[in-house]
């Protein structure tokens, strides 16, 4: 597979500190259709925890820009996109937690805060 893309503001996916961060473009709910092999090995080791009784937590994040209501509802659709990958992965759909869509406030990047997280709960 090929790396993430190097768009600032196109869909990739990357592993930062054990954290699965699937970056979306502006108004967009579509994955990165390449996943590094870190990614790949990022998302096996989520799936291999949630099958072994863990909780994978799925946080959806947007930026502060343009409506509330909409920007809520397209983080929560990412949220979705992302889940589906997991239950590909043979996750249980009881085992995503899938957590409130969350804006980005504060002086960040607005292509950083359009992600979805995946962290295996403690």
């Amino acid at each position: 597979m090929v790396a993430p893309a190097a768009d600032a503001d196109g869909a990739r996916v990357v592993v930062e500190s054990g954290v699965v961060k699937f970056y979306f473009a502006t108004g967009k709910s579509d994955l990165a259709v390449d996943l590094s092999a870190e990614v790949q090995n990022a998302l096996n080791e989520a799936a291999a925890a949630a099958k072994a009784g863990k909780k994978l937590l799925v946080s959806g994040f947007h930026d502060s820009t343009g409506d509330a209501a909409v920007n809520a509802e397209l983080a929560k659709q990412r949220a979705i996109s992302v889940q589906t990958v997991l239950v590909g992965l043979g996750v249980s759909e009881t085992s995503v937690e899938l957590k409130k869509p969350e804006a980005m406030l504060g002086s960040g990047d607005n292509a950083a805060a359009r992600r979805v997280e995946v962290v295996i709960a403690p």
